[in-house]
């Protein structure tokens, strides 16, 4: 009877979760750029100039995979790329200069080194605030991407066109992360279907709503909510770059929207189940404030929700067959909420072209990042080194 209980729990949260939380399992704030941009044509007399700003810490090896179609962009406007060099021991700056003139495009691109880190900066905020000094100030937007996102020819004309079609002042895309080994296929969807989750991007764009989230790839600001300075140093210690800008900017009195981004691509592969658990688990305790509190409030959180559901399910199988009292509650119960856990999943899986039978296996990914979550905390008490691109990393309490 105890676990018919927790299943009643479990089915109830499940229940909240589905109706009265933005509707997060939903995928239709998405942006396909190429319909995007076709439906605007040329409803914009004059297009706004855009500087994009790439940070780049030694990524030689992916730049040819995703500098051409960012610098190729099709933007009936004045479009410029600013690519941050930060500190790279591959040759990145050399490669970006040598791509920009093979495609006869060396006008488009300046690359400038960044400086010494100093005190209290995070690197990428600090790589960002390097860019952000060199776009002038009278540019109407700054396209913030990352150094592994492709972009279609179309990509800042329909960012451009959504900002100044209905007053935008931050347009992010969740871009379409890697996918293609088993353990992306496991993972990376359910990653997309927790940040939904945890900032359901309904609310996001909603004017009278305080949630204030972007997704880092692929960020379109406008350039006079980021004057230089201050530029980024309201946000300078940030780990989770993403959202902290998006809180900044939504502070400052910016409406926002983010979404899926249909045709906007990371290149980035997480192959290997190590390579996902060190990604998260550099970040999973700052967004819990290094609450120790809140870490066992998401702990018992994410086993009610996602543990419970196929543990009564199962248990209760097993018990109707040896006639054990209050197996069918819990069979029913578990069943319901194992049931809407994994409806609530099918249409991420269908976003990413995968069977939405793979839906059963959420509770499996649920678990594994909660072990991430742990281990986070455990890396930020014990003040386990990491490194990121060849420099140390660590989390510090701001």
């Amino acid at each position: 009877m105890a676990l018919a209980w927790t299943a009643a729990l479990s089915l109830a949260a499940w229940l909240f979760l589905f109706l009265a939380r933005g509707f997060y399992w939903r995928t239709h704030l998405s942006m396909n750029t190429a319909k995007e941009a076709a439906n605007a044509g040329q409803a914009l007399r004059e297009w706004p100039t855009v500087w994009a700003v790439v940070p780049a810490r030694n990524e030689a090896d992916v730049l040819p995979r995703t500098l051409p179609a960012l610098l190729s962009q099709a933007y009936a406007g004045e479009f410029h790329v600013i690519l941050v060099d930060d500190h790279s021991t591959d040759g990145t700056a050399e490669v970006a200069a040598r791509i920009a003139a093979e495609l006869g495009l060396a006008d488009r691109l300046r690359v400038v080194r960044a400086e010494a880190l100093p005190p209290g900066w995070a690197g990428k905020v600090w790589t960002m605030q390097n860019g952000l000094r060199c776009v002038p100030e009278d540019a109407t937007h700054v396209l913030l991407t990352d150094a592994d996102i492709s972009h279609p020819p179309t990509s800042v004309q329909a960012l451009v066109a959504r900002a100044e079609r209905d007053g935008l002042d931050l347009v992010s895309l969740m871009v379409r992360l890697r996918a293609e080994s088993g353990w992306e296929k496991l993972l990376i969807p359910a990653f997309v279907y927790f940040f939904s989750k945890l900032y359901p991007f309904a609310w996001v764009s909603h004017p009278r709503r305080r949630t204030a989230a972007a997704a880092g790839g692929c960020v379109l600001v406008r350039r006079r909510l980021l004057p230089t300075p201050p530029g980024l140093e309201a946000i300078r210690d940030a780990v989770i770059d993403d959202c902290s800008l998006a809180r900044l900017v939504a502070h400052r009195g910016g409406r926002l929207w983010l979404g899926l981004g249909d045709d906007v691509v990371s290149v980035r592969a997480y192959g290997t189940l190590g390579e996902i658990w060190r990604m998260i688990a550099r970040t999973a305790f700052v967004q819990l404030r290094f609450s120790a509190w809140l870490l066992v409030g998401t702990a018992l959180g994410m086993l009610l929700l996602y543990a419970v559901p196929p543990i009564a399910t199962i248990a209760g199988l097993v018990g109707l067959g040896l006639g054990s009292p209050g197996s069918l509650a819990a069979l029913c119960l578990g069943g319901a909420a194992y049931a809407i856990l994994a409806a609530t999943f099918v249409p991420m899986l269908r976003w990413y072209h995968l069977s939405p039978a793979r839906s059963a296996l959420l509770p499996l990914a649920g678990f594994l990042y909660t072990l991430m979550t742990l281990d986070s905390a455990r890396r930020f008490w014990l003040r386990t080194g990491d490194h990121w691109k060849g420099r140390p990393y660590e989390m510090r309490r701001p």
